[in-house]
């Protein structure tokens, strides 16, 4: 893939727009409330179920641990610890992103009756989830805040994309 595409497939996330998009889904999280707890998904989803779990003051806080794949390549699923809320009735399950919904699958199987947010949400993942806010295509990876640092970047024009 020449860096032209992966540059155009690529989404980065800065902090705010994490924060805005997270604050976002606890608004239309909202009235489905009041639940009586979250579930986070590690490790992606510890972050905006801080966020969510703040604006809709909910106190009580668990996490449901899977390795699924680094920062580029989807391996297999590791469940390495479970969440302890029942069959997840009145609970409400966060996640940064849905992508191929492999790891959502693991996590409705062992809570069926919670309610399954994320913010982003790609197309093969999307009905596992009742919640999200932004959908991106299959083939974008998002480059979340925590994953990125900045780094200098060089001028368009530099390039060879500037007018002749």
């Amino acid at each position: 893939m020449s860096n032209s595409d992966r540059e155009s497939k690529e989404f980065p996330v800065s902090w705010e727009e994490l924060h805005r998009h997270a604050r976002a889904l606890a608004w239309r999280l909202l009235p489905l409330g009041p639940f009586a707890g979250i579930v986070a998904i590690t490790r992606g989803g510890l972050v905006p179920a801080a966020i969510v779990a703040r604006e809709l003051e909910v106190r009580l806080i668990d996490t449901v641990c899977i390795a699924s794949y680094d920062h580029k390549d989807h391996g297999s699923l590791t469940v390495l610890k479970e969440a302890g809320a029942g069959d997840g009735s009145d609970w409400l399950i966060v996640d940064d992103l849905v992508d191929t919904g492999s790891t959502a699958k693991v996590v409705r199987d062992m809570l069926p009756g919670a309610h399954f947010a994320t913010i982003y949400a790609k197309p093969a993942g999307r009905p596992l989830v009742d919640t999200f806010i932004t959908e991106v295509s299959q083939d974008t990876w998002i480059l979340f805040p925590w994953d990125i640092a900045p780094s200098y970047s060089e001028p368009i024009g530099s390039k060879g994309g500037g007018a002749s």
